[in-house]
């Protein structure tokens, strides 16, 4: 009997008994809809996280000092003035950290760093943090988080001018600050090139500061305040000397952003760059420098991503092994039916391999069917879930086919049994079968 004579049995023995058959397959359509259904929520979830991720910088990199601690086996990290976060041993914790001005990165270091990698590096962005305060106009304030920066800080993060410019390297210690628009409607009434040159005071770590707009960002959208309803605070840009006067801070830095031009590889230049850096710290006993970027953190957390949905497949999967052995059952119980049937066959010199084939197809026919309904619900329940997240759904063909070709796979191993115990059957018992 050829395959196809086969497949259309399989058929209509499925189509006589269409509720047992259901029954059959729900088991497989369960296994493989929850399977296809968390794969497709998992897939939108990672997609979202690596986009949301990615304009926050990918090609990033960041450049810290790290405090020797030998003895102890521990790498101190640190993250700013007077606090470090302490790594290995199994665990995270945070201590007390002040390298000395001799310790710091210097301007020097990153001048010769930019020289030697040349257009690898889009730019370097250092920062000093001053804290934030307060601006009063009339009846109008406005809270800004204020921090001095270099002229690179545009190369690395998304910055966009409406009037004026920002911070140069040459500006100095001068009094000069670039806002946001948002502050200037606040404060001055406008946005745009009226307000370049005007003044406002502000209250800075006890000291209090007349600044000069030199120019005007605009604002992004605050996902803190608008999820709180609390007020914005936008940042206010000022050159790195007079941050550094006011913030009390040595010159140098503890932590810079470089930013790797379109085209580079971003872990090589990331091992590259710590190597450079670790090179000036040789013989410093209490520090060196360690360099992360945000593509490394991106893996490592698409992997943990990856890593839990294959843990829940893995779980959901138990129901096709259930399935499968519902279909071994509903084929032993159709093969006991159907004895005569085979006694006939083989009275009329179908050979063992035929019948075998031919119960063998009916069970990869109920697993298929099965897998494909199973398919239909999975893409239905992972669109939905998806939807529910917030995250676009996106099913992928791998997963699609390797849970069809498993459920066809689940036919060939619970259908082997069955129908070769069919095969076996003594055609005059199974013609003498009541």
């Amino acid at each position: 009997m050829a395959l196809w004579d086969n497949i259309r049995l399989a058929f209509a023995s499925l189509w006589a008994g269409k509720l047992r058959a259901l029954l059959t397959m729900l088991g497989i359509i369960i296994g493989i809809g929850a399977v296809i259904a968390i794969v497709t929520v998992g897939n939108s979830l990672t997609g979202s996280i690596t986009s949301s991720l990615s304009g926050f910088g990918i090609n990033n990199i960041t450049v810290s000092l790290e405090q020797k601690d030998e003895d102890s086996g521990y790498s101190v990290i640190s993250m700013g003035p007077g606090a470090a976060m302490i790594s290995g041993g199994g665990g995270l914790m945070f201590g007390p950290s002040a390298p000395s001005e001799e310790d710091l990165l210097t301007d020097d270091m990153i001048a010769e760093y930019k020289e030697a990698f040349g257009d690898r590096v889009a730019g370097v962005a250092c920062t000093q943090s001053v804290g934030s305060g307060t601006v009063t106009q009339g009846e109008t304030s406005v809270t800004v988080s204020a921090s001095g920066v270099n002229a690179d800080y545009t190369a690395v993060n998304d910055v966009e001018m409406l009037a004026g410019r920002f911070i140069l390297d040459t500006d100095g210690d001068r009094a000069l600050a670039v806002v946001s628009d948002l502050f200037c409607e606040s404060v001055f009434g406008a946005a745009d090139d009226s307000v370049l040159g005007q003044s406002f005071t502000i209250t800075l770590n006890g000291v209090t500061q007349r600044f000069y707009v030199a120019g005007v960002y605009e604002y992004g959208e605050d996902a803190v305040a608008s999820l709180t309803g609390s007020d914005p605070v936008t940042d206010l840009y000022m050159p790195l000397g007079l941050a550094r006067r006011l913030a009390g801070a040595d010159e140098g830095c503890q932590q810079f952003t470089v930013a790797a031009a379109d085209g580079t590889d971003t872990s090589t230049l990331m091992e590259q760059t710590e190597e450079f850096f670790a090179s000036y710290y040789t013989r410093n006993e209490s520090y060196t420098v360690g360099a992360s970027s945000m593509e490394s953190m991106l893996e490592e957390m698409t992997g943990m991503l990856g890593t839990v949905t294959l843990a829940i497949s893995a779980i959901a999967a138990i129901s096709l092994l259930v399935g499968g052995i519902g279909v071994m059952n509903i084929m032993l119980v159709s093969i006991t039916e159907r004895t005569r049937e085979i006694g006939t066959r083989k009275a009329l010199g179908a050979r063992s391999s035929a019948i075998r084939l031919q119960f063998v197809t009916e069970a990869v026919v109920i697993c298929l069917v099965g897998g494909v309904l199973g398919v239909a619900l999975g893409i239905g329940l992972g669109a939905a879930g998806a939807n529910l997240l917030g995250y676009a759904a996106r099913p992928t063909v791998s997963s699609i086919l390797l849970a069809v070709g498993f459920s066809m796979a689940i036919g060939v191993f619970f259908g082997y049994y069955p129908a070769g115990k069919a095969a076996k059957m003594d055609p005059i018992e199974a013609l003498r079968y009541e």
